[in-house]
């Protein structure tokens, strides 16, 4: 269907450089193809996501190379890394004896001494390029390391850019002295072509060309330039400060972008009806306090006020609830949810996975006791039901579920993504708690959400404690709420990190295991893999992949290359394992069970009931008992090939001991090098239990991508400039300033450029992670 001439397309240039079309009625400029010179070279740019001319103006560079002083060739001396302004004197292709791989020699001249150059290519298709951009006579620029061949000095695989004719050479020589901005390059396009391209897009733009997401008024008041400007600052910069200018103006921006859309989507959010849920005397939480046998921690009782307060106001409550391991995320849900029944409404919490959505049945039932069973003989009067839905749950106890949440009899309902299907009603929703978020998108949200009548009040809570700056980056639309303190009562955890290829070791890890289980403990076993057939490395219950070492990962990707098959690892299965341990004597006999994501339902079930009553005091896992899973009788946990878990992973599945009143001991058995990403990871892990601590190690560890989800990695609207990690003032005033405007104007109309940098933004897949949000 043809578009109408009103119609307004969504731009979509990757870089940020958006035209809004509203405004601007030419074509965009920066819309144009990257000026190569011939198809080969646009197929080159491809490679490295350069299409059009904005996205190479986004290109930035990796480095720069230092020429603030530049060297006399009668000065050099072997290993030194220099900048040399010369002539070419000439220049020849020659060819290796043996393999017959072609080179190219060239001499050049600063007018009193010369320097050999030698220059190792692949084919002579490149040799001939080289040789043609090194014509005798030509001035350039020419960067390396001096070392020597048969007694001479040369300069060996030079970064070099020719710097132009006699007539230019008065301004050659000031650029010479700038800074060198080095790009990432690929096969056939160097880093100094890429370089000669950008300058003949960027050198002609002027300030109307290059729309600016940040308002004139917030770069005033923040001291900041202009976004050409900051182009030009990391492109052309003239000294060092001028990089960290350009790049401190393009990290805030990023910030203010991100924060802008957030702020945006709360703004809407705040906008919505929703029903008021203020607490009532001599109601559910009243007499759930009253039961407590313990003492609420200041952090459960801050983080209570709180969410106590947002439910009580008429607009919906957006909160993330994030804890250390055990820290009581539960109780604090639980006391949410009863205000709300309290005030006429009913709760849901979306759990997922089936297991964790049955443990949470569990443990509510047991905190409510009698006031889980209202209606039932022998309930409380003022009592409610807490039902399940799950997509294993036979059909009788189905339907009697789904008329306790139509009917409201049940004010709880837990489920899993069952709970999104359309028979799911409910007679006045009015909370969702969301339990490890990150493991939903945002139809499923949605869908959730919209069978309530009004808006409904959100409570998001996660096991996987995130720095603040991050949380305000990936959870920018939610309020935050912290739980640091761990409930008195609970015994310590004691981490080691066990080498695999230490018998004596090994053999002491399995006799303590039995030692455990012989005082009455539980142990847990955790596997990588269900079957030893099994090649892939991934973990089948939560869909979280399971990742390889930096060392590792490079072995296999070199392996790819060259055209082999990646050796097979050989990482431990909970079938192999449970077979194994069965006959191992070490372990007094003790019962074996087995829990792993295959299993129906009900067998999951069992399994875990048979590990926490003692019938099977050894559970060999996979990472299915990763959260949500409370057995206190659990002291030992024993993780096979820890290496190839996260270190937030770890720590999850370490928060399964310990909580109870005997201490845990947590045991990593690793096969993974000394000084390697995953060492660090697991001594990292043994050295504290600080949740926090660890996140903020695990930040420092990883990609930025890997922090902000799949939608960050790789791609042109990707933070380049922002750490989320360390960064954290820069992201503040982001957002008072963000919020400044949408305060002002919700959908940024005065701003179009800001619009066009969001639309732009989430064209490139961030949508799905701001979604997540």
């Amino acid at each position: 269907m043809a578009e109408s001439p009103g119609a307004r397309r969504a731009p979509r240039t990757r870089s940020g450089l958006v035209y809004d079309d509203s405004v601007h009625t030419d074509v965009d400029p920066m819309r144009e193809p990257v000026p190569a010179k011939n198809a080969a070279d646009l197929k080159k740019f491809a490679t490295l996501g350069i299409v059009t001319k904005a996205d190479l103006l986004v290109h930035y560079p990796w480095r720069y190379a230092d020429s603030r002083e530049v060297t006399d060739i009668a000065s050099l001396a072997i290993g030194l890394n220099v900048a040399l302004i010369a002539r070419v004197r000439g220049a020849q292709m020659k060819h290796a004896a043996r393999t017959g791989r072609p080179r190219v020699e060239a001499t050049i001249t600063d007018g009193n001494r010369s320097l050999s150059l030698v220059i190792f290519t692949a084919n002579e298709g490149i040799a001939t390029w080289h040789l043609g951009r090194l014509a005798v006579g030509e001035l350039g620029l020419f960067s390396g390391e001096i070392n020597v061949f048969n007694g001479r000095l040369q300069l060996a695989n030079p970064v070099y850019q020719i710097l132009g004719s006699v007539e230019d050479e008065a301004r050659a020589m000031e650029e010479a002295e700038w800074p060198i901005p080095i790009y990432p390059a690929t096969k056939g396009l160097d880093s100094e072509s890429i370089r000669a391209t950008l300058r003949k897009v960027l050198d002609p733009l002027t300030e109307a060309d290059v729309p600016d997401p940040v308002p004139p008024e917030i770069r005033e008041a923040r001291g900041l330039g202009s976004r050409l400007k900051a182009l030009r600052d990391v492109h052309v910069p003239r000294e060092e400060t001028d990089v960290h200018r350009g790049q401190a103006r393009l990290r805030y921006e990023e910030a203010f972008v991100l924060q802008a859309e957030l702020a945006r989507r709360r703004a809407r959010a705040q906008r919505e009806a929703s029903t008021a849920r203020p607490p009532r005397a001599g109601g559910l939480l009243e007499a759930f306090d009253a039961r407590l046998p313990f003492d609420l921690t200041p952090g459960q009782v801050l983080a209570g006020a709180q969410i106590g307060d947002d439910l009580a106001l008429d607009r919906p409550m957006q909160r993330l609830l994030q804890g250390e391991v055990g820290s009581g995320k539960t109780v604090v849900a639980l006391r949410a949810m009863l205000q709300v029944i309290d005030a006429g409404g009913q709760a849901v919490m979306l759990a997922p996975t089936s297991v964790l959505a049955a443990q949470h049945v569990r443990t509510l039932r047991t905190l409510l006791g009698e006031l889980a069973e209202g209606g039932m003989l022998g309930g409380s009067e003022i009592g409610t039901r807490v039902a399940l839905l799950t997509g294993a749950q036979g059909a009788a106890e189905r339907k009697t579920n789904l008329l306790d949440a139509a009917s409201g009899q049940a004010g709880i309902v837990v489920g899993t993504h069952a709970l999104l299907s359309s028979p799911v009603q409910f007679a006045d929703l009015g909370l969702v708690v969301i339990d490890e978020q990150h493991k939903f998108g945002v139809e499923q949200r949605g869908a959730l959400l919209a069978k309530a009548k009004n808006a409904p009040h959100l409570l998001v809570t996660t096991a996987t404690p995130i720095p603040r700056t991050v949380a305000m980056t990936v959870f920018g639309e939610l309020e935050i709420s912290e739980l640091r303190e761990v409930p008195s009562g609970r015994s310590g955890i004691t981490t080691h990190v066990v080498p695999v290829d230490s018998p004596a070791w090994m053999d002491r890890t399995w006799r303590r295991v039995g030692e455990e289980v012989a005082r009455g403990g539980r142990a847990f076993v955790v596997c990588a893999r269900i079957d030893p057939d099994d090649d892939a490395l991934t973990n089948e219950d939560d869909g979280d992949d399971l990742y390889l070492d930096d060392d590792e990962a490079t072995t296999v990707a070199q392996a790819t290359t060259a055209g082999a098959r990646p050796p097979k690892r050989p990482l431990r299965a909970v079938l192999e394992v449970v077979e194994t341990l069965r006959q191992d004597d070490r372990l007094g006999g003790a019962a074996v069970g087995v829990l792993h994501g295959r299993m129906s339902g009900e067998e999951k079930d069992r399994a875990i009931a048979d590990f926490a009553s003692g019938a099977t005091p050894v559970l060999v896992s996979t990472t299915v008992i990763e959260v949500g899973v409370d057995v206190p009788a659990a002291t030992v946990m024993v993780v096979l090939d820890a290496h190839v878990f996260g270190l937030s992973q770890l720590h999850q599945l370490r928060g399964r001991i310990g909580r109870g009143r005997e201490p845990g001991i947590c045991l990593l058995v690793s096969g993974a090098p000394d000084g390697s990403t995953a060492t660090q990871r697991l001594e990292a892990l043994a050295a504290t239990t600080d949740g926090f601590e660890l996140a903020r190690v695990d930040l420092l560890l990883r990609r930025e991508g890997d922090v902000l989800g799949a939608a960050q990695s790789g791609r042109r609207g990707a933070l380049r400039f922002l750490r989320v990690v360390s960064d954290g003032a820069v992201i503040d005033r982001a957002r008072d300033d963000a919020r400044g405007l949408v305060d002002a104007d919700p959908e940024l109309t005065p701003w179009p450029a800001l619009r066009g940098a969001i639309e732009d933004q989430l064209a490139d897949g961030r949508e799905e992670f701001l979604g997540r949000t």
